[in-house]
């Protein structure tokens, strides 16, 4: 179950030493947060890398951000010096995106406690707490990850989730209805995907409540009992859909190839405009 915890709960275990803390800023623009972590993190906090860390690296076809093997994001969690039974807290500062995405893998890689600075780096600074500047290299931990037990959706199992369920797509309107594509090689957007973005579950760097969750997801036909997924551009943000469903008491599960893995996929069909399944192309 998601869980949040606010800076002042934060600064209390950290003063108390019961906590490790991550550092998961992270940007599509900007993806080496290492500098900002330098100039000032939570104390204690460790930079965590989604590129090296969070995600590894093989053909076009298998996205930008697939996710680790199990063997290496236990190398990584160790390195960030985290025991079994640790009490884990991340954070980022946009709008949890980075933070969800170690969330995730974390929780359902078996690490039990695991929380979401609620507001990220932002409510730190606002509450008056302090940073720290430099590095952080704790001794290593002796965590013990399982593999990835939930269902992680396949390419295949992407496309035919439609018919059996609600894929939603958490990329801004524009790229999925098909406008502008930054990053991809084409536009658009599965077909049958809803278009919920990754802004509407925030207010700020805060996730809404739980009462509005429930209404958003709602409006996409997501509700208790509904079978449901989520994807974005690469496998990071839709991660952000996932925890904040999970505030709301529902269920999402991830196709982490996402549309950067659907693009670079020869014959996939793309849909573009605002309807779920307007075919009009392929890869």
């Amino acid at each position: 179950m998601a869980q949040l915890i606010t800076p002042a709960e934060l600064d209390c275990l950290v003063r108390s030493g019961t906590v490790r803390v991550l550092d998961v800023r992270y940007r599509l623009d900007r993806p080496d947060g290492s500098a900002d972590h330098l100039d000032g993190h939570v104390p204690c906090a460790v930079y965590v890398d989604m590129e090296t860390e969070l995600s590894w690296h093989g053909r076009p076809e298998d996205g930008r951000h697939p996710l680790p093997a199990t063997a290496d994001l236990e190398a990584a969690v160790r390195r960030w010096g985290i025991h079994d039974n640790d009490t884990v807290v991340v954070y980022d500062d946009d709008r949890a995106l980075g933070a969800s995405r170690a969330w995730w893998l974390l929780t359902r890689s078996g690490v039990a406690d695991v929380r979401l600075l609620d507001g990220g780096l932002r409510a730190w600074v606002a509450a008056g707490l302090p940073l720290e500047s430099g590095p952080v290299v704790p001794e290593p931990g002796d965590v013990s990850l399982t593999p990835i037990a939930e269902p992680v959706l396949s390419i295949d199992e992407a496309a035919a989730f439609a018919a059996s369920g609600v894929l939603i797509d958490v990329r801004a309107a524009e790229r999925y209805r098909g406008e502008v594509e930054p990053v991809d090689p084409i536009a658009g957007h599965i077909p049958g995907a809803a278009n919920l973005p990754t802004g509407a579950y925030m207010d700020g760097e805060r996730f809404r409540d739980a009462e509005s969750l429930r209404e958003l997801f709602a409006s996409v036909g997501i509700a208790e009992g509904v079978t449901a997924a989520a994807y974005c551009g690469s496998g990071v943000t839709a991660a952000q859909a996932v925890f904040a469903a999970e505030l709301a008491g529902l269920r999402l599960g991830i196709y982490p190839g996402s549309w950067s893995q659907w693009s670079n996929t020869p014959g996939r069909p793309i849909a573009t405009g605002a309807a779920p399944a307007e075919v009009t192309a392929s890869v």
